[in-house]
């Protein structure tokens, strides 16, 4: 899938000497307007060496979604 962009990334200490958390954007579904297309939150964890040790989908949601309307869109 591409990806839209990198949203976060940190340091992770553990016993095999650290890596890396690494949150992807990647789009899952082209959709005309590009703005319903369907994105997804991507958690990549790297060890020190670059090496993919964990991926995991975070969320699913449109291109058109705002922070505040994933949780029901009440603060």
């Amino acid at each position: 899938m591409p990806v839209e962009s990198v949203s976060a990334i940190s340091r992770v200490n553990d016993d095999n000497g650290g890596g890396w958390a690494i949150t992807l954007e990647l789009l899952e579904l082209a959709r005309i307007p590009d703005t319903t297309s369907v994105l997804g939150s991507y958690e990549a964890v790297l060890d020190a060496n670059g090496d993919l040790l964990e991926a995991k989908r975070i969320r699913r949601y449109s291109r058109n979604q705002t922070d505040a309307q994933q949780g029901g869109g009440r603060q």
